[in-house]
């Protein structure tokens, strides 16, 4: 997997983020490599996490089916894990 793509998809889901909250200089997304698999781990402010869930998951779940969607084209499987900004993993 080409770093360039990588990083094309941490982009994708900050830029994705920035726009749904209220505290963008917060966003930070964090990409940490598996085998066959990426995960992406969103970093929002405590207040806006959730903005980027939304009602029932619904906003989270259509940030993970673009994902699904560039996982597809670039044969590299993506997951998304949405974590408050003091909450370390």
């Amino acid at each position: 997997m080409a770093q360039a793509e990588m990083v094309q998809v941490d982009e994708l889901v900050r830029e994705i983020a920035r726009a749904l909250v209220d505290e963008s200089e917060a966003v930070e997304v964090e990409s940490v490599n598996r085998d066959e698999s990426t995960v992406l781990r969103l970093h929002v402010a405590a207040q806006d996490v959730g903005k980027v869930i939304g009602k029932q998951g619904r906003t989270a779940r259509s940030i993970r089916t673009i994902l699904g969607a560039v996982s597809m084209k670039l044969h590299h499987r993506y997951t998304l894990d949405i974590l408050e900004e003091d909450e370390q993993a």
